[in-house]
């Protein structure tokens, strides 16, 4: 059974850093597009970053520059590194896996960026 656990939220001042986790299993992350998905409240999901199996990213306009999608193929985990935060930056963070048939999604992960 897939499994995405996310990790590494929390609560920053802006222009801070954190870095979040999703730790895979039942797949594997190197071969999958993986991607991460925030959701502010009152607002709809969006896609912020995501990363396909040949390594390709895309990102969201409002966060290119800022953060970056990797991967540890070893750690079998997706990673988000995330700079210069801003308070619309505020929301849950979802991982996800991002199949032709359909998404796999973790628990999320809060993260909360004052001013």
């Amino acid at each position: 059974q897939v499994q995405l656990v996310e990790s590494g939220g929390g609560l920053v001042q802006a222009g801070g850093s954190l870095r979040l986790s999703c730790a895979a299993s039942d797949i594997i992350v190197s071969i999958n597009t993986m991607g991460w998905y925030r959701q502010a409240p009152g607002k709809q999901r969006e896609l912020v970053a995501r990363i396909t199996s040949d390594a390709r990213t895309n990102y969201a306009d409002s966060v290119k520059g800022r953060f970056t999608i990797s991967r540890d193929g070893a750690r079998n985990t997706v990673y988000l590194q995330m700079n210069s935060l801003k308070p619309e930056d505020t929301a849950i963070y979802y991982c996800s896996l991002m199949r032709a048939f359909g998404y796999y999604w973790g628990q999320g992960t809060q993260v909360t960026v004052s001013s």
